[in-house]
């Protein structure tokens, strides 16, 4: 994936989530109002045709979706609860006297659109690479912007976090926040996930918590893709957005610490683990 090309796996994970709106007892997972809002960003943003929306929401897609679970088991699934997981940690955020959220890599995602009227004295940021960002800020103009949104075009990898939200007059770099990385790390090199996170610490207060998924590693040193971990990760760098990073949740809290985070005391080390990835919350 460039700069000029937008983000296949974005694409994918909105699709997968109309797909889990359509599915009974999914209702009860997904956060209200997600599957409705993605299906209306994807039009608007002319990321999907209303035929491949209608598609996507049919019996036939979702048993594709349920027969490449043999590769990845509980994946599809799995997009449902981290959807909700990272929404629940927003919620207990903004509960605690957070003033800010921060969505990083936010794809095709709609939890800013949908909670910015909720909390309207809060701020929603959302940082993704350009050709992503581009069709998503159409996409939510033609939907109805929010005063309290904030959707900003940049490649961390050229210009640092520090340097976009300092630079940002919205941004309040010592305020208490919520930092989302929602299927994020796993995409980004050992050294860029340490990198983000220092300064995903220099760029929020005392009180912030920082959500986010990740995979585990195996003794080869290799993100743990599941049972098919080779051909998976084969088809993600041919596909030219490689998985890179992973970490056993036994080493997460340590890992953290020695980046200016903590693990949660009110969680376990490993969190959650759902499909193939484990969720974690951490706090500063």
């Amino acid at each position: 994936m460039t700069n000029r090309q937008a983000s296949r796996t974005a694409r994918k994970v909105a699709l997968n989530i109309l797909a889990l709106g359509s599915r009974r007892g999914m209702e009860h997972i997904l956060p209200p109002g997600i599957a409705e809002s993605t299906a209306e960003l994807l039009v608007a943003s002319g990321v999907a045709g209303p035929g491949t929306i209608r598609f996507a929401r049919t019996r036939m897609a979702v048993a594709i979706y349920l027969a490449f679970d043999w590769m990845m088991p509980g994946q599809f699934e799995a997009f449902a609860h981290r959807k909700a997981f990272c929404e629940r940690q927003v919620r207990k955020g903004i509960e605690a006297r957070a003033r800010q959220v921060l969505v990083l890599g936010a794809g095709y995602d709609t939890l800013g659109w949908r909670l910015a009227p909720e909390f309207e004295e809060v701020g929603f940021f959302e940082i993704d690479q350009p050709a992503t960002a581009r069709l998503k800020s159409k996409g939510i103009e033609a939907m109805g912007p929010r005063p309290n949104l904030h959707l900003l075009s940049q490649d961390l990898g050229e210009r640092s976090l520090i340097e976009v939200l300092g630079s940002n007059e919205a941004w309040d770099m010592t305020a208490p926040s919520v930092i989302v990385a929602e299927g994020l790390l796993m995409y980004l090199a050992p050294e860029a996930v340490e990198s983000l996170l220092r300064r995903c610490a220099a760029v929020c207060g005392t009180g912030s918590r920082l959500a986010f998924s990740y995979v585990g590693r195996l003794p080869d040193g290799r993100p743990d893709g599941g049972p098919r971990t080779g051909m998976l990760l084969e088809i993600l760098r041919r596909s030219g957005e490689p998985w890179l990073w992973g970490i056993q949740p036994s080493e997460l809290g340590r890992f953290l610490e020695e980046h200016a985070w903590n693990i949660d005391p009110r969680q376990t080390i490993g969190s959650t683990r759902k499909g193939i990835e484990y969720f974690g919350v951490a706090v500063r």
